[in-house]
């Protein structure tokens, strides 16, 4: 390796490091860091590799989607409103490229896990420092005295953002685990109880439900750990959770009295704001069923409606449910082309990983089946915020592996 090569693989690797750091600063810089890990693969490695990129079938399909997302722009309500979400979603292809290169290039990447975790642990420390002070690290107070904001000043997203890197960061830590001393397993373990514990502290109840199916899959396909941990572990994790509502008079009331309330009969679940946004975006749906309203529209269509007294809508950014937002924003036509290929893209790889029982690889599969839970509330796939999560796991679900990296 001559000394050009080693100073690219340092300047990627401290644009990979800041990675969760950018996304905390706000999307404005996560923009600017992605971006810059894009024109750096173009600028550095693409030339080298085209012919490679040019026969991936991942790129190929990966590229569909960006050209349908084009499509769908031209057929929106309003072309302006997510031309930017639309046309820019090119630079998620441009950095799934860059971390599969990357990865079948660095000797030391897993520095950049370490630092991660160190990254995720400053914060699980300030989500747990914030509920029982009241204020964060820096002073930041949440709005809602329910939910949590952390080092994200007034948006209660840090369950998201744990939840982005946390299957990431435990495959990390689980890789050889059987083959570490007890220290560390005890040390492991302890990480597992202060991520479950800050979870439930966030009142964010559909990232923390995201955070139990994901655990759920990484330990049932985790064959590092014999079946007596795992049992242990889920004794554990439900000692946890109902000995930290038990505890908290708030965490009892949003996790139990709160939630009990607004489901337990038709007039309350009609008033609860999430079922009221599944069926806004659903006459959505209804009234443009096979292209959609296009990509960020829902809000004009749904706001308008509002405007005209029609209160099967709710005016909003988006129906805060992945599959009412493609329902209502890419039609019947959109919606199947979109997750044909995801989740083609996933399970191609299902049996490599499990013949390789890769850890990261694991965890994020874990991470990117939690997007897809039907029903539970969330953000929009295509906004900045939560399209960075998705295309880290997705990249490095393919990148961790060398049978599945396309630079291999």
């Amino acid at each position: 390796m001559n000394k050009l090569e080693k100073i690219n693989n340092v300047y990627f690797l401290i644009l990979f490091s800041i990675l969760p750091i950018s996304i905390i600063v706000g999307p404005a810089v996560s923009l600017t860091n992605i971006s810059l890990i894009a024109l750096s693969f173009i600028i550095f490695y693409l030339y080298k590799n085209s012919l490679i990129i040019l026969k991936s079938k991942v790129i190929i399909l990966l590229l569909a989607i960006y050209i349908y997302l084009i499509l769908n722009n031209f057929i929106s309500i309003d072309t302006d409103i997510g031309a930017t979400r639309n046309f820019g979603f090119i630079r998620y292809i441009f950095l799934f490229l860059a971390i599969n290169f990357i990865f079948s290039k660095l000797d030391n990447f897993e520095n950049i896990f370490k630092i991660w975790f160190l990254i995720i642990f400053i914060v699980l420390f300030d989500v747990f420092y914030e509920f029982f002070i009241g204020s964060n690290l820096l002073g930041f107070e949440s709005p809602n005295k329910k939910r949590i904001v952390s080092f994200f000043k007034d948006e209660a997203v840090v369950g998201a953002f744990l939840n982005g890197f946390i299957f990431i960061i435990l495959g990390f830590l689980f890789s050889n685990y059987e083959k570490k001393n007890l220290i560390y397993k005890i040390f492991v373990f302890s990480f597992l109880v202060l991520i479950i514990s800050c979870l439930i502290f966030t009142g964010e109840r559909s990232n923390t439900l995201k955070l139990f199916f994901g655990l759920t899959i990484f330990f049932y396909f985790n064959d590092k750990i014999k079946l007596s941990y795992k049992v242990f572990f889920l004794f554990s994790v439900i000692f946890v959770f109902f000995l930290t509502i038990l505890n908290s008079t708030e965490i009892k009331h949003r996790y139990s009295n709160d939630l009990i309330q607004k489901l337990k009969n038709k007039e309350s679940r009609e008033r609860y704001i999430y079922f009221k946004l599944y069926n806004s975006g659903y006459e959505v749906f209804k009234k443009y069923p096979i292209l959609g309203v296009g990509n960020k529209n829902y809000r004009i269509e749904a706001c308008r409606n509002i405007e005209n007294k029609n209160k099967n809508y709710v005016c909003n950014t988006h129906p805060h449910q992945i599959y009412f937002e493609f329902l209502s924003e890419h039609g019947l036509l959109g919606t199947l082309i979109i997750l044909t290929i995801i989740f083609y893209l996933i399970f191609k790889n299902f049996k490599v990983m499990m013949r390789r029982k890769n850890l990261i690889q694991i965890g994020c599969f874990s991470y990117l089946m939690t997007v897809f839970i039907p029903f539970l509330p969330g953000g929009s796939f295509f906004a900045d915020f939560n399209s960075n999560f998705f295309w880290l796991n997705f990249s490095l679900y393919y990148a961790s592996n060398y049978e599945t990296n396309i630079f291999k």
